[in-house]
C-alpha cells in the first residue's frame, strides 16, 4: 500500500513546498494538496515549486472540479508541469465543494463531470478532444482519479476513471464503495483491476484520543457537505449505506470560512463513533490494524490528511514505523 500526504495551501506556501520534501524523505507516495482558491492559495503554482524541489513524488489536487477552470486549461497544465518534470502528476477531481460554492456556484452536474475527465485524459495523454490536442505534449501522461460518494457518480468512476478515491477510512463503506465502482467498471467492459483506489482521511498517532477527535471533528463535517447533496438527491432509501448518512440528521448549514480547519464550530453534530470510523486515530499499532483491513479490501492508496495540531509528529510516526510496515 503506497502512503500519501494530502496538505492545505495555506500560507507561507514554501512552508507547504517544504512539508512536501519532508514527506518524500520519509517514504511517502504522493503529495496532494486541496484545490479553493479564494480559501487557500492556488495549487498549480505551489506544485511546480514541489516537483522543483522533489524527485519522486507524485503531485496532484484533492481534488480540483470541472467548474473553476476550463477543461484544456486543466490539461495543459498537468502537460506543462508533466514536460518540466517527467510525468509526476496526478488529477483528483469530483464535482466540486468549497471552491464552486464559495464563490456562489453550485457543483458541477455528474455529465460535467464526465465529460471533463474525457477532455482532461485525451489531452494530458497525447490524444484530441472535440478536435483539440496538445501538440507539444506528445509525451505527457496523466491518470485520473475521481472522488465520488453517490451511486451515479461511483458508476461513473468505472466507467471512465483511472482511479477512485473515497475520502473516509471506514472499512465496511469503503468495501461497498470500491464494489460499486468494480462492478460498474466490469459492466462497462473495462478491467475493474487496473483501477487504483484510494482513500483518504485525517491521521493523528498518539494516545489523547479525545484531543485527536476534537482535532478531526471538522472531517465529518467536509465529508456531511456531500452526504447531505446525495441524501437530497436519493433521500433516505438505502442508496447508500446509512452508516454514511445517518449522522448528519443534526446538521444546521455550513460555514465555509471554516472549512478544512480543526476546530471547525460547525461539525459539533458529527459524534464520536463517526469521527472513529472516518478518521484513523490512536497510537501506531491503530494505525496499522486500519490500514491493513482497507488494503485488504483492495485500497492501493492511503492519503493522511494533515490537518491538525501535531503534523510533524504524527509525518514522522508514518515515516518511521507505518510506511515500512505497509510496504
Amino acid at each position: 500500500m503506497d502512503i500519501g500526504v494530502v496538505l492545505q495551501n495555506d500560507p507561507p506556501a514554501m512552508r507547504v513546498v517544504e512539508y512536501a520534501k519532508q514527506a518524500e524523505a520519509l517514504g511517502f507516495s504522493h503529495v496532494w494538496t486541496f484545490d479553493s482558491h479564494v480559501l487557500w492559495q492556488e495549487p498549480f503554482v505551489i506544485y511546480s515549486a514541489i516537483l522543483a524541489a522533489t524527485e519522486r513524488v507524485i503531485v496532484g489536487p484533492m481534488v480540483t472540479n470541472p467548474g473553476t477552470r476550463d477543461w484544456t486549461v486543466i490539461a495543459s497544465q498537468f502537460a506543462t508541469l508533466n514536460e518540466m518534470y517527467g510525468n509526476r502528476t496526478v488529477c483528483g477531481i469530483g464535482r466540486g465543494d468549497s471552491a464552486l460554492r464559495v464563490i456562489g456556484r453550485p457543483p458541477q452536474t455528474l455529465a460535467q463531470l464526465r465529460e471533463s475527465v474525457e477532455v482532461i485524459k485525451a489531452l494530458a495523454n497525447g490524444g484530441t478532444a472535440g478536435g483539440l490536442s496538445l501538440a507539444w505534449a506528445p509525451d505527457s501522461r496523466l491518470d485520473v482519479w475521481v472522488a465520488a460518494y453517490g451511486p451515479k457518480a461511483l458508476k461513473l468512476t468505472g466507467e471512465v476513471a483511472d482511479g477512485y478515491i473515497l475520502q473516509l477510512a471506514d472499512p465496511d463503506i469503503a468495501e461497498w464503495m470500491i464494489s460499486a465502482v468494480r462492478k460498474a467498471a466490469s459492466e462497462a467492459g473495462r478491467d475493474p483491476s487496473a483501477i487504483r483506489f484510494c482513500v483518504a482521511a485525517p491521521a493523528y498517532v498518539g494516545d489523547d484520543l479525545e484531543h485527536q477527535r476534537d482535532q478531526t471533528r471538522w472531517f465529518g463535517g467536509m465529508v456531511g457537505n456531500h452526504v447531505a447533496d446525495i441524501v437530497a438527491r436519493y433521500g433516505g432509501n438505502g442508496a447508500v449505506p446509512k452508516a454514511l448518512t445517518d449522522y448528519i440528521k443534526a446538521r444546521e448549514g455550513y460555514d465555509y470560512s471554516e472549512h478544512g480547519r480543526a476546530g471547525n464550530s460547525h461539525t459539533t453534530f458529527v459524534p464520536d463513533e463517526v469521527v472513529d470510523r472516518f478518521c484513523v486515530l490512536g497510537p501506531v499499532a491503530d494505525h496499522l490494524e486500519r490500514l491493513t483491513e482497507l488494503r485488504d479490501l483492495g485500497v492501493d492508496q492511503f492519503a493522511v490528511y494533515l490537518q491538525h495540531d501535531d503534523k510533524d509528529a504524527t509525518l514522522a510516526a508514518y515515516g518511521s514505523s507505518v510506511i515500512p510496515a505497509m510496504q
